[in-house]
């Protein structure tokens, strides 16, 4: 294993690497690669480039969903570290719901994620452990649905003064309420003791929440796909909490300065920290006669291969796990 992907020794044997992949569909027109990386990641499919007419392509999460979701109350979830509006332009051009999402369930929708673990367990488990009485959890949700009516009859009333983008932009709103009435319809469930995340949470305790929410969504059968975004494209998160300060986007583009090098090996040597801790979860959590990891794939990637270069060649792809008997890992292709 190369240094950075030194935290994954204990699981080397779960790995598989690819070399030599590219996506080309993530090549976008001109500049703006990072909203063509990042929303071909899962959709292989070329954006329009525009801040309002978004087109693009169903999701693969979103077509493993459709087979694996049946049955489990969250078809699937979309989990995020960082928040961000689709709304606007967010690289040269391309609309911000290309860089700030990487789940669609059809070519003009996008699928938000949750970025705030507390929120992730509520929309789970609906806060049972909190000491609510069911007709205090009732109540709750009989007022978050009238919220939702009031919604939905305030936008159809709308809908027919609007002109035709505006109206694909508001069933597009629509479409995401509806997903929102759909999992508050569901009802609550708890599994495993899951305990809700309190306080103001550091980046590293809200990375290893996501990741345990992650783990008791799968354990409990809740879902059985889950997209997740460390960061969106041209994030600027700073690192300085282990020893690196300064913007990682800006840091990415690295001009071959061996200084700044050492400094993005440090940061994504951190990220393969974080993955290592999912892996853990995974493999502790028993199923059948093996782990969760034993029956789970899960893909890690990038929306470029190198930052300075901004290239969509020999994309950095590495998968985990072994999804049944269907993948042999242990080997790099």
């Amino acid at each position: 294993l190369p240094p950075i992907l030194q935290p994954l020794a204990p699981w080397k044997s779960e790995l598989l690497i690819l070399s030599g992949m590219t996506n080309l569909p993530g090549r976008p027109d001109g500049a703006g690669d990072h909203a063509g990386g990042t929303s071909a990641f899962l959709t292989c499919s070329h954006a329009n480039k525009s801040d309002s007419d978004i087109r693009l392509g169903v999701s693969v999460d979103q077509l493993a969903a459709a087979k694996l979701g049946v049955g489990s109350r969250f078809p699937s979830l979309q989990l995020g570290l960082e928040g961000g509006s689709s709304g606007g332009v967010c690289d040269s051009g391309y609309s911000c719901a290309y860089t700030t999402n990487i789940s669609w369930s059809g070519p003009r929708t996008p699928l938000p994620k949750m970025s705030d673990p507390r929120v992730v367990f509520d929309v789970l488990f609906r806060g049972e452990d909190q000491g609510q009485t069911p007709d205090q959890l009732e109540r709750r949700r009989r007022l978050r649905k009238s919220v939702l009516d009031h919604v939905l009859a305030d936008a159809s009333r709308l809908q027919a003064r609007l002109g035709s983008a505006d109206r694909r932009k508001l069933d597009e709103y629509l479409s995401a309420v509806r997903q929102v009435e759909a999992r508050l319809e569901g009802g609550g469930q708890t599994c495993g003791g899951a305990k809700r995340p309190e306080g103001m949470l550091r980046f590293d305790e809200t990375a290893k929440a996501m990741a345990d929410l992650m783990v008791l969504a799968f354990a409990c059968d809740l879902s059985r796909v889950v997209s997740y975004m460390w960061g969106n494209g041209l994030s600027n998160r700073s690192y300085s909490f282990i020893g690196v300060p300064g913007a990682h986007h800006e840091l990415s583009h690295h001009q071959n300065n061996p200084d700044t090098q050492a400094k993005l090996q440090a940061i994504n040597t951190y990220e393969l920290q974080l993955f290592a801790y999912l892996l853990d979860g995974l493999s502790r959590a028993k199923e059948g006669a093996g782990s969760l990891l034993d029956r789970t794939l899960i893909c890690l990637s990038s929306d470029v291969s190198d930052g300075n270069s901004h290239s969509h060649d020999d994309m950095p792809v590495l998968l985990a796990g072994r999804l049944g008997t269907a993948i042999q890992p242990g080997r790099h292709l």
